[in-house]
């Protein structure tokens, strides 16, 4: 709707259109928090008396990289934008203490999970998926994820190539974040060549069939706002573990999941005694009741909408 004159930052074209779109709107959602865009949209939002609400989707923080250019975001406007909304929102419990550097009381802060849309994670051949990525049997230990340094695929790696049995598969589905040659240089120095397999990038009824195909999951993330492949791995059944850096301890609360420091030891440790029972099955299940019972896009719509009928009708 709006053409961008930088990208990366969502920096649009003002041509009046955000104004009027604004002028249009009843509340206002703004979703991230680095963007041009957010600033622009939430100053006419208050010129033109809009109540606007806050998902930053776990943004808020100083991590990774530009923290100079985000410390100059937040002094322009960024922090004044967090503490003046209507509402906010987060998409974990553990991200609510992230609003305290803005002025919010965490106490305040909605706690709406991301979801997903199960007919998605319907299609997806298992046994085609072994065949090309992982053919002779054994169990297949799946990464989803850029294979960059915060997503953690170097620990993963370590750990299991310290710790798995020498019979299962380690197989990285995802596009190179820098850290690929790395990982592969890893490989060769440890002969391991045979065990692990660097798919590259996949999508759609592909990235469904490695999941299915998987005997467990990990997501080894060093920070993560909340883990979307966690949820895509429950909705295909299958048991997940993974950092307390991924706001979702709830999934080991409902049993199905693993939750371990970020750390190859501590992966490790808990991969070995994951790969060591007869079967995951159980625990696969228990993910797939949670997400589904929890965590689709249905149940996140519901608490939205009542959400925004709270902020635009206040005494209600």
């Amino acid at each position: 709707m709006l053409p961008c004159r930088n990208e990366r930052f969502l920096v649009p074209r003002d041509d009046g259109r955000i104004e009027r779109y604004v002028r249009e709107a009843d509340i206002v959602h703004l979703c991230n928090h680095w963007m041009a865009i957010n600033l622009m949209v939430q100053r006419a939002a208050q010129r033109l008396g809009k109540p606007y609400i806050v998902c930053p989707a776990g943004s808020l923080s100083l991590f990774g990289r530009s923290k100079w250019l985000k410390r100059a975001y937040n002094a322009f406007g960024g922090r004044a934008l967090v503490a003046n909304a209507a509402a906010w929102v987060a998409i974990t419990r553990l991200e609510t203490a992230d609003f305290a550097a803005y002025g919010v009381d965490p106490r305040r802060v909605e706690v709406i999970p991301n979801g997903i849309e199960p007919a998605d994670y319907e299609q997806g051949e298992a046994r085609a998926f072994r065949d090309r990525f992982a053919p002779g049997g054994g169990r297949i230990v799946l990464f989803v994820g850029r294979l960059n340094a915060i997503k953690g695929p170097d620990l993963l790696l370590e750990a299991f190539l310290s710790h798995a049995p020498d019979s299962s598969r380690l197989v990285l589905v995802g596009p190179d974040g820098g850290m690929r040659a790395a990982l592969e240089a890893r490989v060769r120095q440890h002969r391991a060549g045979g065990r692990v397999v660097f798919a590259g990038w996949l999508g759609g009824a592909d990235k469904v069939a490695a999941y299915r195909a998987a005997d467990l999951v990990v997501v080894p993330s060093r920070q993560e706002a909340m883990s979307l492949v966690a949820l895509e791995a429950g909705a295909c059944g299958k048991p997940v573990l993974l950092t307390d850096r991924c706001g979702f301890d709830e999934a080991a609360a409902g049993g199905g999941a693993r939750v371990v420091a970020p750390d190859a030891q501590a992966l490790g440790a808990a991969l070995a005694e994951l790969m060591a029972r007869a079967s995951l099955e159980q625990m696969g299940e228990r993910m797939r009741h949670l997400v589904l019972s929890e965590y689709t896009w249905d149940a996140a719509v519901k608490r939205y909408a009542a959400l925004f009928e709270r902020v635009y009708n206040p005494r209600a």
